[in-house]
């Protein structure tokens, strides 16, 4: 029999597994997109390096998504969450109880 820990184990593996294919597919359509910028850039205009901005900006948020994909982020991470929704769940129960 499967118990109530092991089948939110798993959610949360199934919601990580799935954060991770997000961010694999967020960095296919980044190279893809890239590579045609880059051919554009160097084709019509290399003279200037415009396609670097797009690169840069892009690749920023390509940056903090991995950080939270792979739980890389110091402050906020999934361990910070779920002590923050434990403590207001408490908050709830506490208020309840009083009320």
């Amino acid at each position: 029999m499967e118990t109530n820990n092991d089948y939110e184990k798993y959610q949360r593996a199934k919601k990580q597994v799935e954060q991770i294919k997000g961010f694999y597919s967020h960095l296919a359509s980044y190279i893809l997109v890239m590579a045609i910028l880059i051919f554009i850039n160097l084709k019509y205009t290399p003279q200037y390096l415009w396609f670097l901005w797009s690169m840069m900006g892009w690749g920023i948020g390509l940056f903090f998504h991995a950080m939270k994909v792979f739980n890389w982020m110091p402050f906020f991470n999934q361990e910070w969450e779920e002590k923050k929704i434990r403590e207001y769940m408490e908050e709830e129960n506490n208020k309840s109880k009083y009320e």
